[in-house]
């Protein structure tokens, strides 16, 4: 029964379930038998985060690789690809500092002045994260470029190191389009069928979100009743509020900007897509109605609409990259770990390459995250603190990134000297 209803549906059940198992079974109880309920529920909800972990370093590996060879096959579109390019990390990059200034602004993880960590049930005190994460950051910007040189990339994949992996991804991306064209294609296709395969086996991982889902709630509500839901309430409201910045300001600035164009027009045309991409949580699955509005709706040429919006899909995430980047301060805050300038800017970064090898599926920013809280020293345990409330942000950054997709193609036609962008009565 369960297969026929949509996921984050199941996942929205498993919430409500695991919420009253952890009401109904404080920590402590014991039922016949010596069961204990909150040791069951901490069982499904570490199986589940050692499941997410698992696939982190062959996904990332895969998707970057692959990714970046495949945009090296178009490289005789030099100028296109380059200002499409440079509009997806420069809006990528806009939106994690629209998010970095919130959760600093609002400061979600602290209540009246304590950090609500404790409170949500969290196992590692701040003293003890606080010496882990010594050297994490915590240096100039230098350094932090420093450390993305991998002196080990295997090492780095073993260890977790995820922003050297990143980086030795990106580098060995190029490197291969350099290559001979049969090499060329021999590489792409082992890199996209290790790509192929690692989503399978995250699909799988992903179905089973439902059951870790109420095991990590269960596990929250009965170690801290219902003291759980203000702060991620405040979260939640403020990662809506960075992402309505983002496609209610920034974007149609740039639209109105750099194109000349109305705002108001392009959200018109896009309004069907974008409910898709809320409803579907999947850029990639709203991939073909997206080109249909931006084609026939906008009127941007097949020739730009073919190269900017898939490419999109594949490495454009402004509202995953904001969305990561507000939940790795907010679970520092929970932790009462203050993260200084330089750890913050290994956040923005982390999360803006991230965001490159984000997969364009439902949940795909489940095991994004993950990386991030890696590369500034923070354990997968605070993961738990965001899963309980992520579909519904998921679906509201899945159209965001849609929309900076749309808004992207629609620039970069103007740029390209399309005058019937945007012309038709609408």
């Amino acid at each position: 029964m369960l297969r026929r209803i949509d996921l984050h549906w199941q996942i929205l059940i498993a919430l409500s379930l695991g919420v009253a198992a952890g009401m109904l079974f404080p920590k402590g109880t014991i039922l016949p038998g010596g069961v204990q309920p909150y040791a069951i529920f901490d069982f499904l909800g570490s199986t589940f985060l050692r499941a997410l972990r698992m696939v982190i370093v062959p996904l990332l590996t895969g998707s970057i690789i692959s990714g970046i060879v495949g945009v090296g096959a178009n490289r005789g579109l030099g100028r296109m690809f380059s200002k499409t390019f440079a509009w997806y990390i420069t809006t990528s990059l806009m939106a994690i500092l629209v998010g970095l200034f919130l959760v600093n602004l609002i400061q979600p993880g602290v209540s009246g002045h304590e950090a609500v960590g404790q409170r949500l049930g969290l196992s590692e005190t701040p003293p003890e994260l606080a010496a882990s994460l010594e050297g994490r950051g915590a240096g100039d910007l230098v350094h932090i470029l420093q450390r993305m040189i991998p002196p080990n990339p295997v090492a780095a994949a073993a260890e977790g190191q995820m922003l050297p992996l990143i980086f030795f991804c990106l580098v060995f991306g190029i490197a291969i389009t350099t290559l001979p064209e049969d090499q060329r294609k021999a590489q792409l296709g082992f890199w996209s069928s290790l790509f192929s395969a690692m989503m399978r086996l995250t699909g799988w991982v992903i179905m089973t979100a439902p059951v870790g889902i109420f095991g990590l709630m269960a596990k929250i509500t009965a170690a801290s009743g219902f003291a759980a839901f203000a702060p991620l309430a405040r979260y939640g409201l403020t990662v809506l509020g960075a992402l309505i910045i983002h496609a209610v300001i920034t974007l149609p600035l740039l639209i109105f900007l750099l194109g000349r164009l109305s705002p108001r027009k392009h959200f018109r045309v896009m309004a069907p897509a974008l409910l898709t991409a809320f409803s579907t949580r999947s850029s990639s699955a709203t991939l073909p109605l997206t080109m249909d509005r931006i084609e026939n709706g906008a009127g941007v040429s097949n020739r730009v609409t073919s190269f900017v919006l898939p490419l999109g899909a594949t490495v454009n995430m402004d509202g995953t990259a904001l969305y990561e980047c507000v939940a790795a301060l907010f679970i520092a805050q929970a932790y009462g770990v203050e993260l200084g300038f330089g750890a913050q800017m290994l956040v923005v970064l982390t999360a803006l390459l991230a965001s490159i090898g984000a997969a364009g599926i439902p949940a795909a920013g489940l095991v994004m995250i993950s990386i991030i809280l890696d590369a500034v020293g923070l354990p997968l345990e605070g993961l738990a603190l965001i899963l309980a409330i992520d579909p519904i942000l998921d679906m509201c950054r899945t159209a965001v990134n849609v929309w900076s997709d749309s808004c992207g193609a629609v620039v970069v036609a103007r740029s390209e000297g399309e005058e019937q962008v945007l012309k038709k009565d609408y």
